[in-house]
């Protein structure tokens, strides 16, 4: 099967989430039901930008690569060749980590 590639449109972004944590600060191991999903995430492709009322389009703030913290309901999550990735608005994200 081929490898489906998504390219999210004007200002979204399409992030892959970061692994759960297995252990908590104290070293208790945490079942898969108990495991919080991730608020960070890799961006795996950007959108050309908001269309303005100009008609031009504003740059994204995020570029593919950056690992980004995103709020807690953010986005549609999709499922793609078996790989779990969020579609979510640029307003979405809070931060880049750097």
């Amino acid at each position: 099967m081929a490898k489906l590639k998504i390219r999210p449109l004007g200002d979204k972004v399409l992030v892959k989430r970061l692994e759960a944590e297995e252990k908590t600060a104290g070293g208790i191991v945490l079942p898969d039901t108990a495991k919080e999903k991730p608020k960070r995430g890799i961006v795996q492709a950007v959108g050309d930008g908001k269309l303005l009322d100009s008609g031009e389009r504003s740059k994204l703030q995020v570029a593919k690569g950056n690992e980004v913290i995103f709020s807690s309901y953010a986005g549609t999550e999709i499922k793609v060749s078996g790989e779990e990735l969020l579609i979510i608005d640029e307003n979405d994200i809070l931060a880049i980590v750097e």
